[in-house]
């Protein structure tokens, strides 16, 4: 009998993390319209399975959102295990770029979630600074970037970057990183 609980768990759990992601990516790419049902349908559960987990609309609204941002956030310390720290975060960077162009998409989405009386956003400036905070003190012991640099100003940085695409293109992004990239290690023990 454990063992089935312990399955039933494990399955919920997968079954909750697929509707986390088909959500983020519909909501990104089709808004608010499309219906619970082709949610639970893409992520191969039945709807009832969505509607256990998410009671409402606002609800998966808001998990799918901090599910992706929780996601990008992991990314610093997996790339600083594959990587020296000054290409870690580079690399972090150009995929925060990439998540910030995607969750656009969802503005309106988490509009109507914060209309609902939920704050998306309110975690949302932690697990990022301490994201960019694992990645500049990573650098910081292996001289690859300076000290001086506090993670909001990164953070601040970043989000005019991730601004600029919605308005420029990839290029001038990737571009901008690399300027950002050069502040950051410039003046550090590797320079």
């Amino acid at each position: 009998m454990p063992a089935t609980s312990r399955r039933t768990r494990s399955d919920a759990l997968q079954n909750r993390a697929r509707l986390l992601e088909v959500a983020a990516q519909v909501f990104a790419e089709q808004g608010l319209d499309t219906a619970p049902v082709a949610i639970a349908k893409q992520a191969g559960v039945g709807v009832g399975t969505l509607y256990r987990h998410f009671p409402t609309r606002e609800a998966l609204i808001d998990a799918a959102y901090q599910h992706q941002l929780a996601r990008v956030c992991e990314e610093a310390a997996n790339l600083l295990a594959r990587n020296p720290a000054a290409e870690a975060t580079r690399m972090w960077m150009e995929h925060f770029v990439s998540y910030a162009t995607a969750k656009s998409g969802m503005s309106a989405a988490l509009n109507t979630v914060i209309a609902s009386g939920i704050d998306p956003y309110a975690d949302s400036h932690a697990l990022l600074t301490d994201a960019v905070a694992t990645l500049l003190e990573a650098g910081g012991r292996d001289g690859s970037l300076r000290t001086d640099v506090t993670s909001d100003d990164v953070l601040l940085l970043m989000g005019g970057i991730a601004y600029s695409v919605q308005h420029g293109t990839e290029d001038q992004a990737r571009r901008l990183v690399d300027l950002l990239m050069d502040a950051l290690t410039k003046g550090s023990a590797a320079s």
